[in-house]
């Protein structure tokens, strides 16, 4: 008996234990930042699949109601727009998108141009990269100030 009561303590024991405490808020900074880049991963998912040929689907859960009155949680696909198109030269371009504002990455210019569509998916990966880094931080910012303005009445 007295070794059943050991053994958890064992595996305990065997645990690294620190005091660490979860931050009541995050920095909004941060937070407008991995946003977008959650965007930009569903951007290079589907840019993966069009290459393959495959579908890419996103899937979010709605709540209905039965016909008898119960509500459930049921699982809907939920579509993903390419932010690229091609140009008249015939090549990619490629908005930043945050809501439904794009990203002004230079003074006055918010497109990236890209040659060929093989190197659609390592700019969006490097795009990635720029937005968890920080780079981007005073446009995404900005755009979130244009998007907060449209709810003021």
């Amino acid at each position: 008996m007295s070794t059943a009561s050991t053994t958890p303590i064992a595996f305990l024991q065997s645990l690294k234990v620190t005091a660490a405490k979860k931050t009541v808020s995050n920095n909004p900074q941060v937070h407008r930042r991995m946003k977008l880049a959650r965007k930009l991963w569903e951007q290079i998912q589907l840019a993966k699949s069009q290459a393959d040929g495959t579908q890419f689907t996103m899937t979010r859960f709605r709540s209905v109601t039965d016909p008898d009155g119960s509500r459930r949680s049921v699982e809907i696909p939920r579509r993903v727009r390419p932010w690229w198109w091609t140009t008249e030269a015939n090549k990619l371009a490629l908005n930043i998108r945050y809501g439904a504002r794009k990203l002004e990455i230079s003074k006055g210019k918010s497109a990236v141009e890209i040659a060929t569509a093989a190197e659609l998916v390592p700019t969006l990966e490097l795009i990635k990269q720029a937005v968890e880094a920080g780079e981007l931080d005073a446009q995404i910012e900005a755009a979130a100030v244009k998007l907060r303005e449209g709810f003021v009445k």
